[in-house]
């Protein structure tokens, strides 16, 4: 069944896609006042507000004041718009700067993905979007560079680390999967430290044994 996160069948990632420039002629008919990061801004609050089952471009359009033929000269597709709202709103998870020190990434491991568990609570609409889209806007790409810093700082090397990597982005995604963002059902909080610490263990036990193995 297609639904209304589902793009079905297949697209190119707007991420992908290069959109040809406006003819030279009508660019002086594309409505005034907008841009493509305001109506990404307005997609994400609509969505906070009413939820992705009934989001519409007409819905859109009547909250931005415009006719909804207006949004095409910024975006391609409704689909496009979502992918672009999915991204914008990983952008608002504050990501750990720098590269940790050894001893320090277990806990900015924790940070970062109790940061995102709370993002999916804050943003239903984002657990299915996450699913059904590629997450490869800058925002998502600055989320998998900074979760790959950190597994940096374990020691790590090679096929361990992404093993690692894997496990870690397949607990997150899991998160999204089974409605941590309240689409299905939402774990309790204790549920969830219990199953990070387990994996965050199980990183530590596989640096351990790496280090040894080194001396």
């Amino acid at each position: 069944m297609v639904t209304v996160a589902d793009p079905g069948g297949a697209r190119t990632s707007v991420w992908l896609a290069v959109r040809p420039a406006a003819p030279t002629r009508r660019r002086s008919e594309a409505p005034s006042g907008l841009d493509r990061d305001r109506i990404t801004a307005a997609t994400v609050r609509l969505l906070d507000a009413e939820g992705l089952g009934r989001f519409s471009m007409r819905r859109l359009a009547a909250e931005l004041g415009v006719t909804a033929m207006s949004l095409y000269w910024y975006v391609d597709t409704k689909h496009d718009l979502l992918e672009l709202a999915l991204d914008s709103a990983l952008g608002q998870q504050r990501l750990p700067a720098g590269r940790p020190p050894r001893e320090g990434w277990p806990a900015r491991l924790r940070s970062l993905a109790c940061g995102y568990r709370r993002l999916l609570a804050d943003h239903p609409w984002v657990a299915p979007l996450s699913v059904a889209y590629p997450n490869i806007g800058p925002h998502a790409r600055a989320f998998d560079a900074a979760l790959h810093r950190l597994l940096e700082a374990t020691g790590l090397v090679d096929a361990a680390r992404t093993g690692a990597h894997l496990a870690v982005s397949q607990f997150l995604g899991g998160c999204a999967l089974n409605g941590c963002g309240g689409t299905v059902r939402r774990p309790p909080e204790a549920e969830f430290a219990l199953a990070l610490d387990v994996l965050i263990a199980g990183i530590e036990a596989k640096a351990a044994h790496t280090a040894a193995a080194r001396a």
